[in-house]
């Protein structure tokens, strides 16, 4: 059953911190002291807010949990010893044939191909002061996506999506600091001379901070339930759980510069989870996992748990300032207890920095039903035909006979040991043995529920869209072998269709979270950042740095820029080409018309790039580089007379 919150949300969780007093300055002059009333107030507006969300999102975990079971390939303890022989049941054996588990891999692997492209955002510049600027911006973030390993992110996320029909992304911006090493040198003079030492110190310093993402688990998300999964921005608020420890929350304190507080509070509790954070997943229900699983281990860690929300909020009728107009507030209740975190929301963009990829969205569900869902029903008649299936062939293992008891030794005949001896009774004795034992007949009825499955998993593979050529399988049955106009036909419907989803993903999620990238970026990239000039904008950055240029040193005035994000169209390189292509090319490279009117390079890397190459700028004649040489007529004439020279014109 789902977790409900019930009784009165003001009293939930609180406790009495009477006994302790912490010499805490609160920032903007708040008396958010524990014991003090204007904390009790906040405390259970926050706590409203997620308990009522909780409320409503909890409705949905029973068919996540199905959802998980399906991709865990989840089986009892007692029917895998049954699988291996130990034990005999009467209840049928059930078994989980993970094909949707197939159908979310193909549907996974063509988003990883098409959104999580070389470099994930494209950036461009508004005016033409803009356009170098847009180009080192989009070569910092791509940086910031290698550094924090955003691909990892934006697959969980994307497998979320499809498995739960929601999957949300936090951009943060994060900074790291630790020892560099500088390089010294000690001139010590004496009155034989001056003697040079070379050494290394160690300093501490930022050693690198921005973008990263990190993906919230459906189960702790706490939206709004009165606005759908693609308007999230329309709500009043906005929040998840997350779960820390005391000792890393207590070193964030020491060094936060006020923002965050009151974290010695919580040592006073015995019990820091929330009861909001109730693991009900079945993530962990595989070969006798707990579903119910503790993630902190008690008496050996401090685990802390962190109900975080941003509200769209009136600062004077919250007593949090003199402001009339809505603002966005960032709240950090920790344990259920204790506001650890209490500031205004002062992104530069104005937005809530949370994004949600609901493919299968309807515009008015805040959880829609996601595609693995859909595919539920067909999901359990395919486990159906397996159980019942190995549940017949089970019965057809195992010897069911007629015995009269009044001929046989009825104990010889329970013997389950091979090369017994069933020794007839005495009134059966001199009359053989033909009719004493008799097999009882056993009838088949599951033979055609393997090709039956086959039947259902086609149909999985149409209403999915996940082609049996995505998957790396082709049509195995039919009158004719596969055909190439056949396979490349359907496999060109099936990428249409996953196009479409792609190009959902793109618009829904990737444009907010490549947007806020470039934001945070902005406003708070605070050191010069090295950048490797490399990927489309190569040639255009060695004309502004020079022919010889390998890095650049971007600082933060270089991107007080505008600038416009580049959507991708949800297509993947090579999933629209068509051999017409090089046949075009042929024709226009001997046209010398057609040489005039079309560039014939960028059509060849375009070819070059739809078959797979990823590095076709590397094999770019660099013409800057090309010096100039001068030669008398004679050896001028006698070089182009071996082919060793061209005109330019032919070149």
């Amino acid at each position: 059953m789902p977790y409900i919150v019930n009784g009165d949300s003001s009293e939930v969780g609180t406790s009495n911190y009477a006994y302790l007093n912490f010499d805490y300055n609160y920032p903007r002059g708040l008396d958010l002291n524990p014991n003090s009333d204007f904390h009790k107030r906040l405390r259970a507006k926050i706590w409203a807010r997620a308990s009522a969300s909780r409320k409503a999102i909890s409705k949905r975990f029973t068919s996540w949990n199905e959802i998980d079971r399906i991709m865990t390939t989840y089986v009892s303890p007692e029917v895998k010893k049954e699988l291996e022989g130990d034990t005999v049941s009467e209840t049928p054996i059930s078994i989980i044939f993970p094909y949707s588990y197939s159908n979310l891999e193909a549907l996974l692997t063509y988003m990883t191909m098409a959104l999580i492209q070389d470099p994930i955002f494209q950036y461009e510049g508004v005016d033409s002061e803009d356009v170098v600027g847009a180009m080192l911006l989009e070569l910092v973030i791509r940086l910031h996506c290698i550094k924090n390993k955003v691909p990892l992110a934006l697959h969980t996320i994307f497998r979320d999506a499809f498995s739960y029909g929601v999957g949300i992304g936090l951009p943060g911006w994060v900074r790291r600091y630790g020892k560099r090493p500088i390089k010294t040198t000690v001139v010590t003079q004496s009155p034989f001379g001056d003697s040079t030492s070379n050494g290394v110190q160690y300093v501490e310093d930022l050693l690198f901070e921005g973008n990263d993402l990190t993906s919230i688990d459906p189960y702790l998300w706490l939206p709004d339930p009165s606005v759908s999964s693609d308007k999230i921005q329309e709500g009043e608020f906005i929040g998840w759980i997350d779960r820390d420890n005391y000792m890393n929350m207590l070193s964030e304190e020491s060094y936060s510069d006020g923002e965050i507080f009151n974290v010695r509070y919580l040592k006073a509790k015995r019990n820091k989870k929330s009861t909001l954070a109730i693991d009900e997943s079945d993530r962990n229900a595989k070969f006798g996992g707990d579903s119910k699983m503790n993630r902190g281990a008690a008496g050996v860690t401090s685990p802390v748990d962190n109900i975080n929300m941003y509200v769209n909020l009136i600062p004077k009728e919250w007593g949090l300032g003199p402001g009339e107009y809505p603002e966005k507030w960032f709240f950090r209740l920790s344990a259920d207890d204790v506001i650890t975190k209490c500031e205004p929301a002062n992104h530069n963009h104005g937005l809530y920095p949370v994004a949600v990829a609901s493919p299968e969205y309807d515009g008015y569900s805040a959880t829609p039903i996601s595609r693995l869902e859909v595919l539920k029903g067909l999901q359990n008649i395919l486990d159906w035909f397996f159980s019942s299936r190995v549940a017949n062939a089970k019965k057809s293992l195992n010897d069911m006979i007629v015995v009269d008891p009044y001929l046989v030794n009825i104990n010889d005949v329970k013997d389950p040991k091979p090369g017994k001896i069933i020794r007839l009774r005495r009134p059966a004795w001199g009359h053989g043995v033909k009719d004493v034992v008799s097999q009882l007949a056993v009838n088949d009825i599951t033979r055609n529920n393997i090709s039956d499955a086959a039947f259902i998993t086609q149909w999985m593979d149409r209403i999915s869209g996940a082609d049996q050529s995505l998957s790396g399988t082709i049509r195995q049955s039919g009158p004719e072998r596969l055909t190439r106009g056949e396979f490349q036909g359907t496999r060109s419907s099936a990428i249409s269709r996953l196009q479409s989803l792609a190009t959902i993903i793109s618009y829904q999620f990737m444009q907010d979270i490549g947007y806020m990238f470039a934001v945070h970026t902005q406003q708070y990239m605070s050191k010069e950042s090295v950048v490797k000039i490399t990927g489309r904008y190569e040639e255009d950055l060695r004309k502004s740095f020079g022919p010889n240029t390998e890095r650049v040193k971007v600082s933060p005035f270089d991107l007080a820029i505008n600038y416009d994000l580049v959507v991708r169209d949800g297509s993947i390189p090579g999933g629209n080409f068509s051999d017409a292509w090089l046949d075009l090319f042929n024709i226009i490279v001997k046209e010398p018309d057609l040489r005039q009117t079309f560039d014939v390079s960028r059509i060849f890397s375009y070819i070059a790039i739809q078959l797979g190459a990823k590095n076709v700028e590397d094999f770019k004649r660099n013409v800057n580089r090309i010096q100039p040489s001068q030669m008398p007529d004679e050896q001028v004439m006698g070089e182009a007379a071996k082919g060793n020279l061209v005109p330019l014109g032919q070149q």
